[in-house]
């Protein structure tokens, strides 16, 4: 379990690049056959993956940060799959999940396990994790029950689809809201212009991408925005108060995950670009 602090504003502007990464950034958090764990203390956020190889993976409740019998005890769980194929158990109902699904796992749910269907071909799970007040019924988003917006314009480089798969309109939560973006070929910005919304944190992950191309996330308050250089399968906090998009030296998609008091995936403070500095 990797313990992250969100630097306030002001002391965000005094960081160094590695410093800035060391806050913001989660690197290597996909690893073979591990599940590796992050706690932000924003909004007690966990974000988590999963990659079973021979053996399947069980999901436990780390002592020092929710002091639980079990992980799911007063929490909630989004699981989506970026890989091969892998099923999902849960109090012992199987679930196959196929690249690109999301698995919502409800509070009060004991055991959580996950394998991957074919060991050469492995499923990479990225779990989100939010405290949770009440239960909901696990459920899974598939291809037929996501809903799809399509936003942007091949003009100004952001033509996009927006999966939305845990919302208001489809799968129900406490607070979690996920889903991922699919930039259109020839599409490279994200989220642009870029916003804030204050009433809740984001977590952004990158997917899909070749080795050698790079996505330009830019963070930070308007008038002092800074950049982090990102790669596959590379994971970006967004605390409440510094904006979040980005550009790519090609098209790529991304996992976005928020948690908070609002669940409206509207509810955002837009940018103007005038005031970017």
């Amino acid at each position: 379990m990797r313990l992250l602090y969100s630097p306030d504003p002001d002391t965000y502007q005094t960081l160094s690049t590695s410093e800035l990464r060391k806050h913001f950034l989660l690197e290597d958090l996909f690893t073979s056959g591990q599940c590796n764990m992050s706690h932000w203390d924003v909004d007690r956020t966990i974000i988590a993956s999963a990659v079973p190889t021979q053996n399947e993976i069980t999901l436990s409740a780390p002592p020092q940060i929710i002091a639980a019998d079990y992980f799911l005890e007063r929490r909630e769980i989004g699981i989506i799959n970026l890989a091969g194929p892998g099923q999902i158990t849960t109090d012992g109902k199987v679930w196959d999940v196929k690249k690109y699904e999301t698995l919502y796992v409800g509070r009060g749910t004991r055991s959580v396990s996950m394998k991957s269907l074919n060991p050469e071909d492995p499923a990479y799970f990225y779990l989100i994790s939010y405290p949770a007040h009440t239960d909901y019924p696990t459920a899974l988003a598939t291809g037929e029950n996501t809903n799809i917006v399509s936003l942007g314009a091949s003009e100004g480089a952001n033509e996009r689809r927006i999966f939305q798969q845990i919302h208001l309109g489809g799968i129900q939560s406490c607070q979690l809201v996920m889903g991922y973006t699919e930039l259109a070929t020839g599409s490279v910005w994200n989220t642009f212009p870029p916003h804030t919304h204050t009433r809740r944190s984001e977590v952004y992950t990158y997917f899909d991408m070749d080795p050698d191309q790079v996505v330009m996330h830019f963070m930070g308050p308007a008038e002092a925005s800074r950049n982090l250089v990102m790669r596959n399968h590379q994971t970006v906090l967004s605390p409440p108060w510094s904006m979040h998009c980005g550009v790519g030296s090609a098209s790529y998609k991304f996992v976005w995950a928020m948690g908070g008091e609002n669940q409206e995936f509207t509810d955002m403070d837009p940018i103007p670009l005038s005031e970017l500095l």
